[in-house]
């Protein structure tokens, strides 16, 4: 794969070269691989418009297979104001300079502005408190937005607040090189005590709610390594670290292996469903607890740890032996 000929963050065409490891792609999938920068949502919004070039002729079908090697042009639109609304929501903030800031997401609180929860998010929040000093790469939607987390998680984030930084932090998520570790609260005791689980992710084909680990040609690889931290009653503490950064990624390859997270609706919760709901815990037991990262503008190696909130510190103290 060749980097675009051209990298920018401003509006504008952006010229690359497929890989030929892209055969049989999907157009969006592989635009998504050669300009890292762009989202694969955004791309294929791109792409139905009739914003992107494929070998010198428009294409409009984002699911169109690629040969791999096509030349294509992305014409990038000039960003229009935020649609979203500040809102003056508190949030907890771990660093903040001029390029990015990391804040502390708590659990309940969704990321970015969406069908149902067009306001009271953290990019309602964030564009208060940068008064509107956002990145503009995610569009209207995503201003500042490089990686989500799920509403019901809680934990860290970075926020981009210039271009030039969304940049730099997307990179490094493209290349897998930004270290995220998760503390998840499962079912059962997870034998062995550490692994490594790598499957293929995609959208469930019954519930486009869910995530299911599917075969290779269709899904995104994901791979989690995991470590058991404390053995609890009938659960266990585990420290989940991504390599990748899939859609419920954590959720789904805990339950894959047999220990799903408690509380989670979606994925089961194992057998102690009926002690999570006598304590009120009605979230998936899932926490971001690090970052690591190099700062795209000063290179910088940053780091920040949170520990987890009070809900999942009382259900760990409720099974601890």
């Amino acid at each position: 794969m060749h980097a675009p000929t051209a990298p920018t963050t401003q509006a504008g065409p952006r010229g690359a070269t497929l890989s030929a490891d892209s055969a049989g792609w999907r157009l969006d999938r592989a635009l998504a691989a050669a300009i890292p920068t762009l989202s694969r949502e955004r791309l294929k919004a791109l792409v139905s418009s009739g914003a992107v070039m494929v070998d010198g002729a428009m294409e409009r079908d984002p699911a169109r297979k690629m040969k791999g090697g096509e030349a294509v042009v992305v014409d990038v639109p000039a960003p229009r104001p935020a649609e979203a609304i500040a809102e003056d929501i508190p949030l907890t903030i771990l660093f903040e300079d001029e390029h990015l800031l990391v804040v502390d997401k708590p659990a309940g609180l969704v990321v970015h502005p969406a069908a149902g929860n067009l306001d009271g998010t953290l990019v309602n929040a964030l564009l208060h408190h940068c008064a509107g000093r956002l990145s503009g790469i995610g569009g209207v939607a995503r201003p500042g937005i490089v990686h989500r987390i799920d509403k019901d998680t809680s934990g860290l984030l970075v926020v981009a607040k210039t271009d030039r930084a969304h940049t730099g932090l997307a990179a490094q998520f493209a290349d897998h090189s930004i270290g995220r570790r998760y503390l998840a609260v499962v079912a059962g005791l997870p034998v062995p005590p550490a692994g490594r689980v790598e499957t293929h992710l995609a959208r469930s084909d019954a519930n486009r709610q869910k995530m299911a680990v599917v075969g290779a040609p269709r899904g995104k690889r994901a791979v989690t390594h995991y470590r058991l931290k404390e053995a609890l009653k009938g659960a266990a503490l585990v420290e989940c670290r991504l390599e990748t950064g899939r859609t419920h990624q954590v959720r789904v390859h805990m339950a894959h292996i047999g220990h799903p997270l408690l509380g989670d609706p979606v994925y089961g919760q194992g057998r102690l469903a009926e002690t999570c709901r006598a304590l009120g815990f009605a979230r998936q037991a899932l926490h971001a607890r690090s970052l690591e990262f190099r700062h795209p503008i000063s290179r910088d190696e940053m780091s920040f740890e949170t520990p987890p909130p009070s809900d999942i510190q009382a259900l760990l103290t409720h099974l601890r032996p």
